[in-house]
């Protein structure tokens, strides 16, 4: 016989008053389990959102140290261009194979600026040694502090340093 049908047939024999107040501490019950129910449902919902919020932002981590660990390779490459382009010979700058190669190097740069990589400003800034890495010091007036020359260019992806700027900083 059913639970339901056992109660029926205890309402037909018991007075009214029991049988309202079973009632009631079976709603009673039963609101309690279905709020249970709801907490729990909410928090498996929440769970949820947390872990796919972790796991998209895992994803972007990972994407992201990939690239920086290509670029770091590609980096001593954009410097051998652009020492390249900064020491040719006034007889080879005027040639069409130099202006070639002057393309392969703005298509790298515009590559490195697609994927957020930007070059770190040091000349005339002061020292900061979270973006500079001071290899030699300089006498120079009134340039306390401040970078004088730039050895090699550093850069950025987004806001994480990937390499800093080499540089001369001045003293005194």
């Amino acid at each position: 016989m059913s639970e339901e049908q056992n109660t029926v047939d205890q309402a037909a024999e018991a007075p009214d008053g029991d049988f309202v107040a079973e009632l009631q501490a079976k709603l009673a019950k039963a609101e309690a389990e279905a709020a249970e129910y709801k907490d729990q449902w909410l928090r498996a919902t929440a769970d949820y959102k947390n872990f796919k919020r972790r796991a998209e932002i895992e994803r972007s981590e990972l994407i992201r140290s990939a690239s920086s660990a290509l670029v770091l390779k590609l980096l001593p490459v954009m410097d051998d261009f652009e020492r390249a382009i900064a020491n040719i010979p006034p007889e080879i700058a005027e040639s069409a194979w130099w202006g070639g190669t002057q393309l392969i190097a703005h298509k790298l740069r515009t590559i490195f600026e697609s994927e957020g990589v930007k070059a770190i400003e040091a000349l005339g800034n002061d020292f900061d040694p979270n973006l500079h890495e001071a290899v030699l010091y300089e006498e120079a007036d009134g340039q306390d502090g401040k970078v004088v020359a730039e050895l090699q260019r550093g850069y950025k992806l987004g806001d994480r340093v990937l390499r800093p700027s080499m540089v001369k900083v001045g003293r005194g």
